[in-house]
């Protein structure tokens, strides 16, 4: 319960905002607060890798992703209307209405210490749910070829990556086209956190 994220952006000092990289790069790390009482080497918790995009046609995405930024150019190509810089009509229809932008959740990694808790689900959520009132959607690729670093095996990569995708969905993500996506008002992106709540939350009495 004293976990805290801290979501920052990172641009060059001279840019201003019309120039700012597309996507914009952000990054959410999550740590146990100073106040609260924790080993050193236990306090970092996880590091969440975010891009947000606009979707109009005056910003185009696929034209800014750098070579070999596979991940990127499959998203772009799937859910973007690279004509009209909109998303495709019939994943439109499927969001709700809001500001034209797109989160991509890059990366997302726990800390050794901190794995097999059931917090990535969560953190995962709250750190989308900082972006709900400014952009419309979420979206992740994921593929076995991320896992096979450090996997052991190919079979290994697969499940791992299946794996993932399951904790996304249970935060409200599906897939479509290859690509998970989720309405960042979809309401399963707030509850997601309510299973730790009632287990570690502060109102939370084990007598009961």
């Amino acid at each position: 319960m004293s976990i805290e994220l801290n979501v920052t952006h990172r641009m060059l000092w001279w840019q201003t905002l019309e120039e700012d990289d597309l996507p914009e790069h952000w990054h959410v790390s999550a740590d146990v607060w100073k106040l609260d009482v924790c080993r050193d080497e236990h306090r970092h918790v996880g590091d969440f890798a975010l891009a947000v995009a606009d979707l109009n046609g005056d910003r185009n995405l696929l034209d800014s992703i750098e070579l070999g930024e596979w991940a990127l150019e499959f998203i772009a190509e799937t859910v973007i209307d690279l004509a009209e810089g909109t998303l495709v009509p019939d994943l439109d229809d499927q969001i709700s209405e809001g500001l034209p932008r797109m989160v991509i959740l890059k990366r997302f990694e726990l800390a050794e210490a901190w794995r097999g808790h059931g917090l990535a689900a969560p953190l995962i959520a709250a750190a989308l749910g900082r972006f709900a009132t400014t952009a419309r959607l979420a979206v992740c690729r994921l593929s076995p070829a991320d896992f096979r670093a450090t996997a052991a095996d190919r079979v290994s990569a697969e499940l791992a990556c299946l794996r993932m995708g399951a904790l996304l969905e249970s935060i409200g993500f599906y897939l479509w086209r290859g690509v998970y996506v989720v309405d960042l008002r979809d309401p399963a992106l707030a509850d997601a956190s309510f299973d730790s709540l009632e287990r570690w939350g502060p109102y939370n009495d084990p007598s009961l």
